[in-house]
């Protein structure tokens, strides 16, 4: 958990509003949910690990007084409440919780979660979540605009090196079942395998033993889910079609597979997306396509989505049909960071106004008050050392102008206007000052 100083601050709404803009230029509208969810709500969606991640909230006061005064008290029993893990089950909560919403509903969120986790490069307790999700439909026009959107975001960001991996989620179960492994062993094998890119083969072979999965089974499983070298996206689809004929769900998984890719050849994701039978996402809630980003600029995951059909009907009673896409905002933010594909992001004035002690206060007031109705950014310099103290002062801290007001600027309503960089200075009223900033 962090600080932000101005200068972070500044980058970080830059793409916030990148986003945003991005986002609802596809038609999604904004929400936002609580801090803190039930955790009745949050438990049990994310399947064991990410259980372990949740940050509970104690009993307050007498309630938790009585629990610890209670006999072999378990976790359970000392808190109800924690803070949102993602932000996907609190959609799904919302979702059901708002039945006049309409039928086809297309959110955005960006807010911060929480996880118990492990700090690491990229890697916090608390950090922000830009989500994109369409409620209500089971059509891949769904899939394709969650993965549009998200890869817009990034090329408007001028970042173009990435890719979006695409695997479902029923293919994936075919391919574990293809290995041998049994039903039982399905979840735990999901978990080993949604680490292949941290800990690479060995590791999820090891992880796997550890897991009561045998090394032929680990291997049988590998072998399926690894695209040899040279095959394109339709030769990696026909490949997995020979390796599962005959298996009825498997092929309709392949084939929404192909209509997808399909469908993104025509958006903002063309050319910037691959078939990836290893990828598994860990999140216990998904039904159907999965979605990763992944750049050889980072290790890991630059955010991830898919299909959860399932998730909302577990608050409402009855299915209802969803896919969304998230962007690892702290990851994206290192990554444009280290590129150095921010440019320059002011966060400070335009102008500082200096002036001197034989001006009135309520004068100087006056000069910013006007120049702020322009629309320019304006700090008043609040004390009256010399006016070298005081331009140095603008400098510190960024400002490209400062406006001098001296008794004669001050008796004229005028400004004696300094570029910083040029030290070019010229006489002007507000209205030509506010001018001359804004269209330098």
């Amino acid at each position: 958990m962090r600080d932000f100083l101005p200068a972070e601050l500044a980058r970080r709404r830059y793409v916030i509003e990148t986003i945003q803009q991005t986002y609802e230029k596809y038609g999604f509208v904004p929400v936002e949910t609580p801090s803190i969810e039930n955790l009745s709500t949050l438990l049990g969606k994310y399947g064991d690990e990410g259980d372990q991640l949740l940050f509970r909230i104690l009993h307050r006061r007498d309630k938790l007084a009585r629990a610890l005064e209670t006999p072999e008290v378990g976790e359970k029993d000392l808190a109800d409440l924690g803070l949102r893990y993602d932000l996907t089950v609190p959609l799904a909560r919302l979702i059901a919780n708002n039945p006049e919403l309409p039928k086809f509903f297309k959110r955005y969120q960006i807010q911060p979660v929480w996880r118990a986790d492990r700090p690491g490069r990229g890697r916090f307790r608390e950090f922000w979540q830009c989500d994109v999700d369409i409620t209500g439909s089971k059509s891949l026009i769904a899939e394709a605009e969650v993965c549009s959107a998200v890869a817009e975001v990034l090329l408007k960001l001028g970042f173009s090196n990435f890719e979006i991996h695409l695997n479902h989620r029923q293919l994936l179960k075919c391919l574990i079942k293809a290995a041998g492994i049994a039903l039982e062993n399905e979840a735990q094998t999901l978990v080993a395998v949604d680490k292949l890119d941290k800990i690479g083969i060995e590791g999820v072979e090891k992880e796997l033993e550890q897991r009561g999965i045998s090394a032929a089974q680990s291997r049988a499983l590998l072998d399926l889910i690894q695209r040899p070298c040279g095959l394109d996206e339709a030769g990696e689809l026909q490949r997995l079609k020979q390796a599962l004929s005959g298996n009825e769900e498997a092929i309709t998984a392949i084939a929404q597979l192909e209509t997808l890719t399909s469908l993104l050849d025509s958006s903002k994701a063309a050319g910037h997306y691959s078939i990836d039978a290893s990828l598994a996402r860990g999140l216990g809630y998904y039904t159907g396509p999965i979605f990763e980003i992944r750049s050889s600029d980072f290790s890991g995951s630059l955010g991830g989505g898919g299909r959860y059909d399932g998730l909302i009907g577990m608050f409402k009673g009855s299915e209802i049909p969803a896919v969304g896409f998230s962007i690892g905002f702290e990851r994206l933010l290192l990554v444009l960071e280290e590129k150095g594909l921010f440019g320059q992001i002011s966060c400070g004035p335009d102008v500082v106004i200096c002036h001197f002690d034989d001006v009135a206060d309520s004068a100087v007031i006056e000069a910013a008050s006007s120049l702020r109705e322009h629309g320019v950014k304006v700090e008043i310099f609040p004390e009256t050392p010399k006016l070298g103290k005081q331009i140095a002062y603008a400098e510190s801290i960024g400002a490209v102008w400062v406006a001098i007001m001296g008794a004669s600027e001050a008796a004229e309503k005028v400004l004696s206007l300094k570029h910083l960089v040029s030290g070019e200075q010229h006489k002007l009223n507000f209205n030509d000052t506010a001018a001359r900033i804004l269209n330098n």
